[in-house]
């Protein structure tokens, strides 16, 4: 796993910083806007928002007097590319096992030929 997707994956792994980039989806907050819908300081929510930045899943940028973060698209889909590859390697695998392996007699059948 390349270190983008582990810094990312962990920025991820805290709840508190999960539940901001899950509200950012919905589009650009300021910091104000994001520390009224959590149970955390606002003081904290930056320090979140700092560490998702770092991790390159969000973008910050000035309006005025306030600081609006969103989801940063570059980021996002680095993150996805890395799970679209661990799903096609997990579905080839799955197709392997399916062609490879002898089918199991149906439920309810008896596999005693002389059973009537």
């Amino acid at each position: 796993m390349d270190t983008y997707v582990q810094t990312a994956l962990e920025a991820l792994g805290d709840g508190t910083r999960m539940a901001i980039f899950q509200k950012l989806t919905a589009g650009p907050l300021a910091v104000h806007e994001l520390a009224g819908t959590l149970p955390v300081s606002r003081p904290a929510v930056s320090q979140h928002l700092r560490v998702l930045k770092e991790a390159g899943l969000i973008t910050g940028s000035k309006n005025g007097t306030r600081r609006v973060y969103q989801l940063n698209p570059e980021g996002i889909a680095r993150l996805r590319a890395h799970f679209d590859q661990m799903w096609g390697q997990a579905m080839s695998a799955f197709q392997k096992t399916v062609e490879t392996t002898r089918p199991e007699s149906r439920t309810g059948e008896n596999d005693d030929p002389n059973h009537e």
